[in-house]
């Protein structure tokens, strides 16, 4: 039998974890495997790597994990003025559902997969966010032409998934079989695609409902890439978990609350799985983050950025959790991506306002209108 092969791409500056490539041999061993492709974003994740596309003749649902469907998207959005500010307190709470007469509804399909409404238009938490972001540097004019953005623009960057869908069905699986294969895959895969289009709908109901609050019209994604997901590719499970489909897309590969994210042109081939990378990926474990973050910062600088943005978050735990210094450098993931000739930049974003959770002093004032 021939034997599988891990490939990580990244240069030799680059810092990645030594659990992390050790957990990318671990899933090689596994039976059917036949192909690991590592991104520069790589890092350690519960059982399998985050960063990874995983190539097999056997589907695996724990190597996509919980958050089946988890992508982002990039919604173009108009408005007369963006002072970061003012707009950070108009956007909406998107811990709780939409109101059933809620006017975003009106822009999203009413299809929804699985009939699975709990959670509908909400972002969870973790490295999830809304964002409100301008182009700034535009590397391909042409290319940004034609998904109609210039720099200057403003879009909204959701990055969100299935919530509790993809996490009620990995754990009907594994509850029966642990960490083990798909006992039958056409179940798991049915299942698994509604928490894909889920995720895709979730991402385009939270966009509506920022645009919404923010004064503006809500409009179709430009890009919306699902990170977390298995394909069936020439008769192979292909397996990602958090990498994004590389072949021929265009792929926002987000960096963090206080640094650019990256547009770009993803044209990766059999070697890297067709995948490319998907955020600058943690350097720091959330406990580490916690713990050299309060040393390091306030709350009062984690709330505004060295770019000059707003962070809504009003779970003090979480900015520390996710601040910028507990991720690599986007740099140089992007970096990496050129030098294997799997991505072309086509321009950046620079956030102006990143939503995590609403501010709790604003929630309780809500509550006391209610």
């Amino acid at each position: 039998m021939k034997q599988s092969t891990v490939t990580v791409f990244a240069s030799p500056t680059s810092w990645i974890e030594s659990d992390a490539v050790a957990q990318c041999h671990q899933v090689a061993a596994l039976d059917g495997m036949l192909h690991v492709a590592a991104m520069p974003d790589l890092h350690p994740g519960k059982g399998a790597p985050i960063g990874a596309a995983m190539a097999s003749s056997v589907l695996y649902p724990f190597l996509v994990g919980s958050d089946i469907g988890c992508g982002i998207a990039v919604f173009p959005i108009k408005l007369k003025r963006a002072i970061p500010e003012r707009l950070a307190a108009r956007f909406p709470d998107l811990d709780s559902e939409p109101d059933p007469n809620d006017p975003a509804w009106s822009f999203v399909d009413t299809d929804i997969p699985g009939g699975h409404t709990e959670g509908l238009g909400t972002l969870g938490r973790g490295n999830h966010f809304v964002e409100l972001a301008r182009i700034d540097t535009v590397f391909e004019p042409d290319h940004a032409s034609r998904l109609g953005l210039a720099a200057k623009d403003l879009v909204l960057i959701v990055h969100s998934g299935s919530r509790g869908l993809g996490e009620r069905i990995l754990r009907a699986h594994t509850e029966v079989h642990g960490a083990g294969p798909a006992a039958d895959p056409p179940a798991y895969l049915a299942a698994h695609d509604n928490a894909v289009r889920w995720g895709s709908l979730n991402r385009r109901l939270m966009a509506a409902r920022v645009a919404l609050a923010l004064g503006a019209e809500p409009t179709e994604p430009i890009v919306d890439e699902c990170h977390n997901l298995v394909e069936i590719r020439d008769g192979i499970y292909l397996h990602r978990k958090g990498v994004a489909p590389g072949d021929g897309r265009d792929v926002l590969i987000a960096g963090t609350r206080g640094t650019h994210s990256y547009l770009v042109a993803a044209h990766a081939g059999a070697e890297a799985n067709y995948s490319v990378a998907h955020g600058a990926g943690r350097k720091m474990s959330r406990a580490d983050a916690l713990r050299r973050g309060k040393v390091k910062h306030t709350v009062e600088q984690l709330r505004k950025t060295p770019v000059g943005s707003y962070v809504v978050c009003g779970d003090r735990q979480l900015l520390f959790e996710e601040a910028p210094t507990a991720y690599k450098r986007i740099e140089q993931v992007i970096g990496d991506l050129v030098e294997h000739k799997l991505a072309t930049p086509v321009a950046t974003t620079l956030p102006l306002v990143t939503y995590k959770t609403p501010d709790a002093a604003k929630r309780e004032r809500r509550s006391r209108r209610t």
